[in-house]
C-alpha cells in the first residue's frame, strides 16, 4: 500500500485545525496500545479524533463514531489526562510538508498561569509516535525508543525533542515553478518520477507519479529527455496537484484492486493506476476512516496477543502429535521383541553368555525355514537377554493403547484451538474477546484471572435475516456456539456447521417449517463464512435439527455430537454475503 504523504497531508491539517481548533478536549481515550481518541467539545458540536500509529496506516482523522476502550486505561493514557485534558486546541499545523503534525494545547497551571503543551503526531510508518512535549521536553510518549532501540534518536521522558532537519527540498506552496522545474532537470541521470520525488517537498510515490500522469509524461522517462514542451505540461501538473490540495474542498480518493485491497489513497483524484476502482469521499477524515477499515488498522485490545497464543499452542501440540506417531511406530513393532524372547527360549542352551552381538538362528515361527537375527546386549547372559525383550514387548504392548488415546486427545487439542482461532476472527467487541480470554483460562492455556461481564455492552451473536423473513443466529465464539445450540435453539430450529472443519454453529430459526432453498444455502454459506474454510470452495456443510444435536457431558465448549444430518457443498459468495453481514441487527 502506497501510504498517505505529507503533500496530501497539507489538506489533512487544514480539515482538523478548522474543526478542532478552539475546542476543549473532554475526554481522551485509548482502545489499544497504537491508538488514542481525542473527544473534543466545539459549541453545538463534539468530535472524536482518531490518532493511530499503526505502521499499517498511521494517520489521524476526525472519527464517525467512537471505539470501545477497555476498562483499565494504559499508563500513557493517563498521562494525557492528567497532562491535557479539559485543554483548548490552539492549533493543529504541519512540519513543513513532513508526514509530521503539531498539536498547540493551551491548559491551565498552578496559579491559574496557561501552558502550552504540544502533542506531537509523528506519522511515518513504522516509526510512528505519538510524543508530549512542553518547552522542548518529552513528556511521555506512546512508543519508548531507548538507547538499545535505536542508535540515532531516543524517545524518553525528560529528553529534549527536536523536529527532524527540513529535507533540502522545494515546497510546491512557497518555491517559484522555474525552481523546481530547474532542480528536477538537474538531476540529468535520473527518471522523472525520481526526480520529482528528490525535489518537491512532501511527495511520496503517489504524488510524483500523479504528477506524471497529468503531465502525460512516463514516469520512467529521463529527466535529460525533456522538451520545452514537456517542461510547460509539468508544471501544469504541479500546479493542477498543489490547487487540488489547498482547494477549500479537496477531492480525496482511495483506490482499491478487485480483491478490496487498498492500493492508494491521497487528497485529489488519482489517474495514474489505470486497473483498479477508485472511490471519492467528501471529506479528508471519512476517507482516512476508509483506508483505516480496509487496512485493519484497529485491532481488539488483546486479540493479537490471543491469536499468537493459539498459534503456538497449535505448533506446540503438532510437534507433541508428530513425536507421538513416531512412538506410535516403534510400539507397533512389539512383536517382534516377543519373537526374540521366544527364539531365546528355544536355542538358550546353544550360545555362550557375553560372547555374541547378536546370533541368527532359524526362526521357530517360519514354516519356510528363514532365519532371524537376534540383537544381544553383550553385558547380559543369554536368559538375562530373553528377559530384556520379554519387558521391551510388555512395556511396548501397554505403551500401544496409552500412546493412542494420547494422540486423540492431541488430535481434540488441535480441532479445539482451531475453534478458537475461528471465533478470534468472528470476534468485533471487547466482550466476545473477554468470552475468549475467559474460556482461555478455563483451559488451562492463560494464567490470568477472568475478565468480569461488561454488564452495558454483552456479548451478542450475530443476527441475520434471511431474503424470506427467517433468522439466523451465528455464534462468535464457542461460549456463543454453546449457548445457541443447547439454549438459544428451538427443538425444531435447523443447525448448521462446517463438515469436520473448525467454524461457528448457526441456527436458523424456522421450528420445523421447511426451509426455502434461498434461506438454506444462505445458512450454510454463512457457516462456511465464518469457519477455517473461508476462502475454500465446494466446503462441506452439515445440517440437522437441534433436537438431533447433543453436548456430551464434561465436554469442551463449543463441541457437540449430531445425527440424521444432510451435508451439501457451497463456496461463500462475498458479494452476496456482504449486504446479509452489513445488517446484522446485534452489531
Amino acid at each position: 500500500m502506497s501510504s498517505f504523504d505529507g503533500f496530501s497531508m497539507h489538506a489533512l491539517t487544514r480539515e482538523l485545525d478548522r474543526a478542532l481548533s478552539g475546542g476543549r478536549i473532554d475526554k481522551i481515550t485509548q482502545p489499544n496500545k497504537q491508538t488514542i481518541i481525542l473527544s473534543v467539545r466545539q459549541p453545538g458540536r463534539n468530535f472524536l479524533l482518531h490518532i493511530t500509529t499503526n505502521p499499517a496506516n498511521p494517520a489521524a482523522h476526525l472519527l464517525a463514531k467512537p471505539l470501545e476502550n477497555p476498562p483499565e486505561p494504559p499508563v500513557f493514557c493517563m498521562v494525557l489526562r492528567k497532562q491535557i485534558e479539559t485543554g483548548r486546541i490552539a492549533s493543529i499545523r504541519q512540519h513543513g510538508l513532513d508526514r509530521l503534525l503539531l498539536m498547540d494545547i493551551d491548559t491551565i497551571g498552578a496559579g491559574g498561569v496557561i501552558t502550552t503543551k504540544t502533542l506531537v503526531l509523528e506519522l511515518m510508518g513504522k516509526y510512528s509516535n505519538i510524543i508530549l512535549v512542553e518547552n522542548g521536553t518529552i513528556i511521555d510518549a506512546i512508543r519508548k525508543i531507548g538507547a538499545n532501540n535505536s542508535r540515532v534518536r531516543t524517545v524518553l521522558p525528560g529528553d529534549a525533542y527536536e523536529l527532524p532537519p527540513t529535507q533540502d527540498k522545494l515546497d510546491l506552496f512557497t518555491a517559484p515553478m522555474a525552481d523546481i522545474l530547474a532542480r528536477i532537470q538537474s538531476f540529468h541521470e535520473m527518471k522523472l518520477q525520481k526526480a520529482i520525488l528528490a525535489t518537491c517537498l512532501g511527495f511520496g510515490p503517489v504524488s510524483a507519479k500523479e504528477a506524471c500522469a497529468r503531465a502525460h509524461l512516463p514516469m520512467n522517462m529521463f529527466t535529460v529527455d525533456l522538451t520545452k514542451d514537456d517542461l510547460d505540461a509539468l508544471a501544469h501538473a504541479l500546479i493542477e496537484l498543489r490547487d487540488a490540495v489547498d482547494a477549500e474542498a479537496p477531492t480525496p480518493v482511495i483506490v482499491t484492486d478487485e480483491h478490496k485491497k487498498l492500493l492508494a489513497l491521497a487528497a485529489f483524484p488519482l489517474h495514474y493506476l489505470k486497473e483498479g476502482t477508485s472511490t471519492t469521499y467528501d471529506s479528508i477524515s471519512s476517507m482516512l476512516d476508509a483506508a483505516d477499515k480496509l487496512a485493519g488498522s484497529y485491532v481488539l485490545p488483546d486479540k493479537d496477543r490471543f491469536r499468537k497464543l493459539v498459534k503456538n499452542e497449535k505448533n506446540r501440540a503438532t510437534s507433541k502429535l508428530q513425536k507421538l506417531d513416531d512412538e506410535i511406530a516403534a510400539a507397533e513393532n512389539a512383536d517382534e521383541w516377543k519373537r526374540y524372547g521366544d527364539n531365546l527360549m528355544t536355542y538358550q542352551y546353544e550360545y555362550r553368555d557375553h560372547v555374541d552381538k547378536e546370533i541368527i538362528v532359524p526362526d521357530i515361527y517360519s514354516e519356510t525355514g528363514e532365519t532371524i537375527t537376534i540383537p544381544l546386549d553383550q553385558r547380559e547372559t543369554i536368559v538375562g537377554n530373553m528377559q530384556l525383550c520379554y519387558k521391551k514387548y510388555d512395556k511396548l504392548k501397554r505403551a500401544q493403547s496409552l500412546l493412542v488415546e494420547q494422540r486423540k486427545e492431541c488430535e481434540d487439542n488441535i480441532a479445539y484451538l482451531e475453534t478458537i482461532e475461528a471465533g478470534l476472527f468472528a470476534s468485533k467487541s471487547l466482550a466476545e474477546i473477554n468470552e475468549i480470554h475467559n474460556e482461555l483460562i478455563a483451559g488451562g492455556y492463560l494464567r490470568e484471572k477472568p475478565k468480569k461481564k461488561n454488564n452495558d455492552k454483552p456479548a451478542k451473536p450475530f443476527h441475520f435475516t434471511a431474503p424470506d423473513g427467517t433468522s439466523i443466529l451465528v455464534g462468535k465464539n464457542n461460549y456463543q456456539n454453546d449457548k445457541l445450540t443447547t439454549k438459544v435453539a428451538g427443538r425444531m430450529d435447523t443447525w448448521f456447521h462446517t463438515k469436520n472443519i473448525p467454524g461457528s454453529h448457526v441456527i436458523v430459526r424456522n421450528d420445523g417449517n421447511e426451509l426455502s432453498k434461498e434461506t438454506m444455502e444462505l445458512a450454510a454459506m454463512l457457516a462456511a463464512h465464518f469457519s477455517k474454510a473461508q476462502e475454500g470452495s465446494n466446503t462441506p456443510v452439515d445440517y440437522t435439527q437441534i433436537r438431533y444435536v447433543k453436548k456430551p457431558s464434561g465436554s469442551k465448549p463449543g463441541f457437540v455430537i449430531f445425527t440424521n444430518q444432510t451435508t451439501v457443498y457451497v463456496t461463500p459468495d462475498e458479494e452476496k454475503l456482504a449486504p446479509v453481514l452489513a445488517a446484522d441487527k446485534n452489531a
